[in-house]
């Protein structure tokens, strides 16, 4: 697979070939899906069905949103120093599942927002963890290609996991969500444990290179200031998740409210065609990238929000689900593979790819952390297509920034098509 030790017993990579335990992680990225999810997507339904507001739904929902965004900086680090990235996503996977119990546990407001701090936390682990073991199996020359394939896994796990739980949800109530998830976290930690601690070159990983002199050490940590692609990035992404985090429980809401659809029913509908759309254009976003590069991919992204926003605020129904939560996973395919790939690129050579996209994160956190306080205040005061509208518009500040600095983010936007 791959030639190891050169004269310093460092090992060095040679050609890139697809990893002999590329399934490993590729069920790892199945599994934590509804791992990660546990009964969070059901959430805003049930806070609404023991009494709570919108406005309180979404004020909650951020607090937790603020402590990832404070968190993955500092995970991202971490995980650039840590040999022991098998360890850290089982960590990370647990606490998260520990957090849906708690929902179930109670609905006071100090219990749900403590669950809420665990869980983005845990979520703040898991991101940087998993890109960067995949960087540690694939290297830099196959992340695209194998991240590619991570993502289709990972959103064909949220799609089994978001139908499974309709279901059970239908059936049997929401603790059935919390037994799956914790089914799927037993099988999640089964595969990142198969995955030989041997394959995974930690220097690759942080994105060194894979020499012994002065270069493989870690550049100082104002490489991230420093960096305007990366800056761009972070603002144009910030301002993305601002108007597109808030949407998806919001318009289970809406529709709920509008007594239009069955709570736990109508949820899990929402997430299955969403997903199901992301597990096809995450593979088409690879193809893409290898070919055009990542910045046309997240220009594509970035102009589908305000129609989503737009057709959302026009079609509050049943059966809106299916154009609304179609373009919201084209777009979430597209960002998926895209963004973790670009910040790889700008990174490479730093030994800092992981604090990068734990940065890129906390900007995608602080977007996702304002939005959903402020859609269910706008969703409060001015009804639900106001909000939508509002929330689909912050995404034409991303394009401007795509679009203004394109001469210095394109030379970092070529994809490597290893594998693609």
């Amino acid at each position: 697979m791959f030639a190891y030790e050169d004269q310093g017993g460092r090992r060095k990579v040679g050609a890139w070939t697809k990893p002999a335990r590329a399934w490993a992680l590729e069920a790892l990225s199945f599994f934590m899906a509804d791992m990660q999810a546990g009964i969070g997507p059901f959430l805003g339904v049930l806070l609404l069905a023991h009494g709570w507001r919108p406005g309180a739904i979404g004020t909650v929902i951020s607090v937790g949103a603020v402590a990832g965004m404070l968190a993955v900086g500092p995970c991202g680090a971490m995980v650039d120093a840590t040999p022991r990235k098998r360890s850290w996503i089982a960590v990370a996977g647990l606490l998260s599942l520990a957090a849906s119990g708690l929902v179930l546990v109670s609905q006071q407001a100090w219990v749900i927002g403590a669950s809420q701090i665990v869980a983005c936390i845990a979520g703040a682990a898991l991101g940087p963890g998993m890109v960067g073991l995949t960087l540690g199996v694939a290297r830099q020359a196959g992340f695209n290609a194998q991240n590619g394939r991570n993502q289709a896994f990972n959103h064909a796990g949220n799609l089994a996991g978001a139908a499974l739980s309709g279901v059970l949800g239908w059936r049997f109530g929401f603790a059935a969500v919390f037994w799956l998830a914790a089914i799927f976290s037993v099988l999640s930690i089964a595969s990142v444990f198969a995955i030989p601690k041997a394959i995974i070159d930690d220097a690759e990983a942080r994105g060194l290179p894979d020499t012994t002199d002065d270069a493989a050490r870690p550049r100082g940590w104002t490489s991230l200031f420093e960096s305007k692609p990366l800056l761009v990035a972070a603002a144009a992404l910030m301002l993305f998740y601002l108007g597109d985090a808030a949407m998806l429980p919001l318009y289970g809401m809406a529709v709920v409210a509008a007594h239009r659809g069955d709570p736990a029913g109508f949820v899990a509908m929402t997430i299955v065609v969403a997903q199901g759309v992301m597990v096809a254009t995450s593979l088409v976003a690879m193809k893409l990238a290898a070919r055009r590069g990542y910045w046309l991919v997240l220009l594509i992204a970035f102009a589908l929000l305000p129609i989503r926003g737009l057709v959302a605020s026009s079609l509050i129904a049943a059966w809106g689900v299916w154009p609304v939560e179609t373009l919201d996973g084209v777009t979430s395919g597209l960002l998926s593979v895209a963004a973790p790939g670009l910040i790889a690129r700008i990174m490479d050579g730093t030994g800092r790819v992981n604090a990068a996209q734990g940065a890129i994160m906390a900007a995608q956190g602080l977007g996702g952390a304002i939005s959903p306080a402020l859609g269910g205040w706008i969703a409060q005061t001015w009804g639900y297509p106001a909000a939508f509208a509002t929330l689909g518009g912050f995404a034409l500040l991303s394009l401007a920034l795509w679009i203004g600095f394109a001469r210095i983010l394109r030379p970092y936007a070529v994809a490597s098509a290893a594998g693609a």
